[in-house]
């Protein structure tokens, strides 16, 4: 994996999780402007615009840089719909990036004829 490649993943990764938070507060804001007086949905709700469409930016580079089956790359956007979908995402992206060291290691060291 190149260090473009390995960029893209961790830029979608650093994101997915703060994605994740700001759509769960976003519902909670929603929750509580119908129940009492408090309105915070305006604020939050541009914070986690800001924050989806970077996911969505995010998640197109990572797509095109590491050539994701279409499979694999709907499934990313529509981890990014869910409500604790940015957790699940993160998570698995942690451990594509992990493995992708671990092979990129493994074919410097001459171990693997990958």
């Amino acid at each position: 994996m190149d260090l473009k490649t390995a960029s893209a993943i961790r830029r979608l990764r650093l994101v997915s999780a703060p994605e994740a938070v700001s759509f769960l507060l976003l519902l909670v804001c929603s929750v509580l402007k119908r129940t009492t007086d408090f309105n915070a949905v305006p604020v939050m709700g541009r914070v986690h615009a800001v924050l989806f469409i970077l996911y969505a930016i995010f998640w197109v580079d990572a797509w095109v840089r590491t050539k994701w089956s279409a499979k694999t790359g709907i499934w990313y956007f529509v981890l990014s719909v869910l409500p604790t979908g940015g957790f699940f995402a993160e998570r698995k992206l942690r451990r594509e990036a992990e493995d992708a060291v671990i092979a990129s290691r493994a074919r410097k060291e001459g171990v693997v004829n990958a």
